[in-house]
């Protein structure tokens, strides 16, 4: 029996410890995932951190992020898709 359990504590079963292959941050969009986001991914692009990034791909090897202040006619922020190796993980103890 788990020590945990014996003094009452709620004993919570770890989340998936890999980030999902496909996210984005527009809630439109079919990846979105609101937890994910709250729990905080990171994401490295041809081996450099990327904090601006709107939707990746792993699989396919491509990130999207703003262009500059650009809008569409909708007044959401143009989008540019590069393509390399994408790296992503979960931030763990830092502040977001």
């Amino acid at each position: 029996m788990d020590k945990a359990a014996t003094r009452n504590e709620t004993v919570v079963a770890p989340m998936n410890e890999k980030p999902p292959d496909r996210l984005s941050t527009d809630p439109k969009s079919p990846f979105y995932d609101a937890e994910m986001l709250e729990r905080g991914v990171g994401v490295r692009f041809k081996g450099v951190e990327k904090h601006n990034v709107d939707e990746y791909c792993v699989s396919e090897g491509w990130i999207r992020v703003a262009a500059g202040t650009a809008k569409d006619r909708m007044g959401n922020p143009l989008l540019i898709k590069l393509k390399g190796a994408v790296e992503v993980y979960f931030r763990e103890g830092e502040e977001q």
